[in-house]
């Protein structure tokens, strides 16, 4: 099982940013396309951005569009959240995910880390 770790989370106050990132164990993320996701208090688990396996495409929930940005640098191994225009309705814990392809179900899953956005 691949092992996927996540950075900390954190507390932002709304209209900031804050980028989360996520690095593999044992095993190169150019060999999997990458996936963010979240859950909020009382809510079920959603899609946040995708990015394919090759790099080249990526997608977006209509809530964070022009918001967030996933990107992936193969040289340092880690994909990244960037978040900006943080809203109070971001608040959630966040997932990162990796599958085998791009069509594939989402296999690894991250441990979680909380972002609590402040009003």
């Amino acid at each position: 099982q691949v092992q996927l770790v996540e950075s900390a989370g954190g507390l932002v106050q709304a209209g900031g940013s804050l980028r989360l990132s996520c690095a593999p164990s044992g095993r190169t993320f150019k060999d999997y396309a990458m996936g963010w996701f979240r859950q909020a208090p009382g809510q079920e688990r959603e899609f946040v951005a995708a990015i394919s396996k090759s790099g080249d495409s990526t997608y977006y929930a209509d809530s964070v569009v022009g918001r967030f940005t996933i990107s992936k640098d193969n040289a340092k191994n880690t994909v990244y959240l960037q978040m900006n225009s943080l809203k109070p309705e971001d608040t959630a814990v966040y997932y990162c995910a990796a599958r085998d392809s791009d069509f594939d179900l989402y296999k690894y899953w991250g441990q979680g880390t909380q972002v609590t956005v402040s009003s």
